[in-house]
């Protein structure tokens, strides 16, 4: 059954191509820019700055005044950052929250009394598997990542009486535009330097080899299309899925000494 469905942020990466094939799909699509850009032939391109309110309310109200509903809301505007956390600005830390946090909730406050009125609906929301294991030095995005898992576990049980359903799907590495786009933070001559730099050339490396974005945009096509999608999908290699299950079940101590061997610090 053909959707309207509303994505945020796709000039890129999961964005674009979430947008191309949910197209493809025969969907409704629209998707969030702040500037011109190129996209798949039938999406619908609407302008949303996620730091500010208006801009979400004029685009949400848009949608729905062109199409009368919305069927899935899927969240996956954000920015990266890296460095360490004592390095690390309170303005980074609130542009991080402000963006990957208070955006998406701004946004679901905005499409969930649509949702509401039309007794059903679908908010999928884009984690990341370091927001189950954590990284070091991504301490300030995994920070927003984790905030997005607590907010997802209140909105399952306060909607389910409205028949929203929420997802959470947690990618692994993916050849996006991380590593161009990632805002580092660290002092002239910190005492991280030399271990940061270490640490970040292990992360841009698993990302250059990571898997393509289309991967996960034919996953979120399948969600999409199910009648009970599950509560949570882990899209990534077979190491980093079973790092989450490892995290589980071993000993803190244990899985914190595996990962510091993992990223060599």
């Amino acid at each position: 059954m053909k959707k309207v469905i509303l994505i945020t942020g796709i000039s890129s990466g999961f964005g674009k191509e979430m947008a191309r094939v949910l197209v493809e799909k025969g969907h409704v699509v629209y998707g969030t820019i702040r500037s011109d850009c190129d996209v798949a032939r039938g999406v619908k391109t609407v302008y949303m700055e996620l730091s500010d309110t208006e801009s979400i309310d004029k685009a949400v109200s848009h949608i729905f005044k062109e199409e009368g509903r919305i069927d899935v809301l899927i969240n996956n505007a954000g920015m990266h950052s890296g460095g360490p956390v004592e390095d690390s600005p309170e303005s980074i830390f609130r542009k991080q929250m402000d963006i990957n946090f208070h955006g998406w909730v701004n946004t679901i406050k905005k499409v969930v009394p649509h949702m509401r009125k039309q007794k059903s609906g679908l908010i999928i929301n884009i984690s990341s598997i370091g927001a189950l294991t954590g990284l070091p030095f991504q301490g300030v995005y995994t920070s927003a990542k984790f905030a997005i898992e607590g907010l997802s576990y209140a909105l399952r049980l306060e909607l389910k009486q409205f028949n929203i359903s929420v997802v959470v799907v947690n990618p692994g590495d993916f050849k996006t535009r991380n590593v161009e786009t990632r805002e580092i933070s660290i002092v002239e001559s910190s005492v991280y330097e030399k271990q940061f730099r270490k640490s970040l050339a292990i992360i841009e490396k698993e990302e250059g080899n990571g898997k393509d974005p289309e991967i996960l945009a034919k996953k979120i096509a399948k969600i999409v299309e199910k009648k009970n999608p599950k509560y949570r999908y882990l899209v990534g290699s077979f190491i980093q899925k079973t790092a989450v299950c490892f995290k589980r079940i071993m000993p803190e101590r244990l899985f914190t000494f595996l990962i510091s061997k993992y990223y060599g610090i």
